[in-house]
């Protein structure tokens, strides 16, 4: 999978990416509006010992650093937290005021920082102010050697403590920046696993792997079709169209050798396009010179004579039961060369029908009259009409809605497909989004290029030239 890819996924989840980080900023909002502010107040203390000679100061340095390090774990010790909980007759147990108490050696110096939090800015300094009190006496009690007056090492407290105004707890800053990220990867890890189990097909190269057949034909999704399901109805230039024209050239690869061709047009389930597909497709192989004849194959619910606005109460059926003629049923449709051969009555068993020697026989005399027969089938994966149809012509187009049929599905129509050794010849990619052109079509508008006047004029002097030497050719000739 290409980085391309990926990005596009994200593009498709970006829904859930954005839910999961919104989601994430609202819970550490909550959580910081929740959370109780805490302040600290820190005091300093110098630890010292008496010396008298030079010698005695550089031993009596060396002890303090030594020392010091083990006073950072005494001043937050329980015997500290109890002598202050006692001397302020606190209603905290000294647990509490000792898991509140943080002390530090600053690196390099015989400096010990004394930190205390609260809710209570006032409370944490008058806290602290006991701590290094209490602590100061302790250090004095167990260094104290046989004259109890001359301690080893002493404990200084250096100044008042000092309290910040702001609290140091919460950190909005802080916990909106993990709601952030927390929010972003897990949206991201949610649209990575939704994507691995969405089983929809969206691109043409995905459908090729599942389907094995070639893709014929991308189709781009147009709001206009839902109101005019018919190209005719559209700009000769416009994306539709030229998409149209694009099948009907990859179609016309199909079975090259054959001067007449039958193909059945179906789709794994309904509501994917395939009658629109189908009829669009008639008219443009229509305007391409072919003699084209469109069958309304799907005999259960109809829709051909009512998207081209024909007669459907005559048709496939009229013929099968032996009514008319093939030749007597046709109506022609606006294109010259396309004829529509509607449902006729729906019958109470269609597979029965479509099965039997009578459509063998009609797909013969339809072979011989047209360059091309399109059958309109109904979805493979509901019913067997399609595939019985299949089975009789050159094979089967399959139409496929971007994002909406599955790739289980596709199997499954090809599985039906292969029961009946049928063929599928080729895909059709139904409703995709609409692309930015590329650099190579950059400049390669489907509009007609609107000439200016200067243009226009020449275009009209080049064309009174090109005639006067066509009748002077003729008029020559007629001399000769």
């Amino acid at each position: 999978m290409e980085l391309r890819n990926y990005i596009s996924a994200l593009r498709r989840r970006r829904v859930i990416v954005a839910g999961c980080f919104l989601l994430a900023m609202l819970a550490g909002i909550g959580v910081t509006l929740q959370v109780t502010p805490k302040y600290a107040s820190s005091v300093r203390l110098f630890v010292s010992t008496p010396n008298s000679t030079t010698s005695d100061a550089y031993q009596g340095g060396l002890v303090s650093e030594q020392r010091a390090a083990s006073y950072a774990e005494l001043a937050t010790g329980p015997e500290v937290a109890r002598a202050v909980v006692a001397k302020l007759a606190l209603k905290e147990s000294p647990a509490s005021l000792q898991s509140r108490t943080t002390a530090s050696v600053i690196p390099n110096t015989v400096i010990l920082s004394v930190t205390v939090t609260d809710s209570d800015p006032r409370r944490a300094e008058w806290l602290v102010r006991a701590v290094a009190q209490e602590f100061s006496s302790l250090v004095k009690t167990l260094e104290a050697g046989p004259d109890p007056a001359r301690a080893a090492v002493t404990a200084s407290v250096l100044g008042a403590p000092v309290t910040p105004g702001s609290p140091v707890s919460p950190d909005p800053f802080r916990n909106l920046t993990i709601a952030a990220v927390v929010g972003l990867l897990l949206g991201v890890g949610v649209a990575a696993l939704r994507e691995k189990l969405d089983t929809r097909l969206r691109d043409p190269e995905g459908l090729t792997e599942v389907a094995g057949a070639p893709h014929l034909g991308e189709i781009a999704f147009e709001r206009e079709v839902s109101k005019k399901r018919i190209i005719t109805s559209f700009e000769s230039h416009a994306p539709l169209v030229e998409a149209f024209r694009v099948l009907r050239t990859n179609l016309q690869f199909i079975s090259i050798d054959k001067p007449s061709k039958v193909f059945v047009v179906t789709s794994a389930i309904a509501g994917e396009g395939k009658t629109t597909t189908t009829c669009n497709l008639a008219i443009m192989l229509a305007q391409a010179g072919q003699r084209v004849a469109l069958i309304e194959g799907d005999l259960r619910r109809p829709g051909l004579a009512k998207y081209l606005n024909l007669e459907s109460a005559v048709g496939l059926t009229t013929v099968l039961i032996g009514r008319l003629d093939v030749a007597e049923a046709m109506q022609k449709w606006g294109e010259p060369g396309l004829s529509v051969l509607t449902s006729g009555v729906v019958p109470p068993d269609p597979a029965e029908l479509l099965q039997s020697r009578a459509m063998a026989d009609v797909l013969i005399d339809l072979r011989s009259s047209f360059d091309i027969v399109l059958i309109d089938a109904p979805p493979l994966l509901p019913v067997t009409d399609a595939a019985l149809l299949a089975a009789q012509s050159d094979g089967a187009l399959l139409v496929v809605k971007h994002g909406t049929t599955t790739r289980d599905q596709v199997r499954g129509s090809l599985a039906r497909l292969t029961s009946v050794r049928a063929r599928l010849v080729g895909t059709v990619l139904n409703g995709s989004p609409k692309r930015r052109p590329t650099n190579y079509t950059y400049g390669y508008g489907y509009a007609p290029i609107k000439a200016g006047a200067g243009v226009a004029k020449g275009v009209h002097l080049a064309e009174r030239s090109a005639a006067r030497k066509v009748r002077h050719g003729a008029s020559k000739h007629e001399e000769d």
